[in-house]
């Protein structure tokens, strides 16, 4: 008993994410995430050219990627510095949700503010392609950005107004304006700023290709370049942007697919 007591004392004093380091869920769906064990000498990994995030986890190393939302049903290859990996991506089914707009503008935008969402779109497409160093080698843990009921909302092929979007890239977090949002994980803040459908917006590069973004808030307390830890406060709940209440979007990028983000929580 009383050595079981130094270690749990031992393991308090080391960082939250030493302690609890998880791998996320394996889900091999459009919109999924595949965790793939590597051979000893399998060292790098790509997707279309692209590198692949590669964690630790004790002495096995993995390839952690994120399946496009586009992706068909089927297999899909790896290749990496060795034999190429094919993985199986499975059917899922999901939802649909049907929307009424008040603002036609974001129905319907003119072509003003349709070369604004062009310019926005880029900004970020740039971010999620990026590949990054990363200070870790075990994979991050991740916490809830903020309190409230998950919606299930990711994947949903949506209709505003009756007429059909793109499916939900994201998760919806119900919840009352100015309700504090932290940073789910150690990063560093990328952009920040108002955009049109997203309103205002914070996105954190977690390194290796791993963004999370966190749209719609009443007020920013971030700003671009800040290194930002697990916890700390990165905005406050809004309803700012394409929205039809106030909630927080949070969205998860893994080598530019939009993926899950309730697969890198417990």
């Amino acid at each position: 008993m009383y050595l079981r007591k130094i270690l749990l004392g031992a393991a308090c004093l080391l960082p939250l994410h030493s302690v609890f380091a998880q791998l996320p869920q394996d889900s091999r769906r459009a919109g999924g995430i595949a965790v793939i064990p590597l051979a000893a000498h399998t060292t790098q990994v790509f997707y279309e050219q692209k590198p692949v995030l590669i964690a630790e986890q004790g002495s096995q190393r993995y390839a952690v990627f994120g399946i496009p939302l586009a992706a068909p049903l089927g297999t899909l290859t790896l290749n990496t510095n060795n034999a190429p990996i094919q993985i199986e991506v499975k059917p899922y089914r999901y939802a649909e949700q049907r929307l009424n707009v008040k603002n036609q503008d974001y129905v319907n935008p003119n072509q003003d503010q349709l070369d604004r969402y062009a310019r926005e779109a880029k900004e970020q497409n740039d971010i999620y392609s990026s590949f990054t160093p990363s200070p870790w080698t075990q994979f991050p843990s991740f916490i809830r950005p903020t309190a409230g009921k998950f919606s299930n909302s990711f994947g949903r092929k949506r209709f505003f107004n009756g007429e059909e979007r793109a499916p939900h890239s994201g998760l919806d977090i119900p919840a009352p304006v100015g309700q504090k949002v932290i940073a789910p994980a150690d990063g560093i803040v990328v952009a920040t700023g108002s955009y049109f459908f997203n309103g205002n917006t914070v996105l954190i590069d977690h390194g290796q290709g791993l963004i999370s973004m966190f749209c719609h808030l009443s007020q920013i307390k971030v700003e671009k370049g800040q290194h930002i830890r697990q916890g700390e406060t990165l905005g406050l709940v809004g309803k700012t942007g394409r929205v039809t209440g106030p909630h927080l979007h949070w969205g998860m990028s893994l080598n530019n697919a939009r993926v899950d983000p309730q697969l890198f929580l417990k």
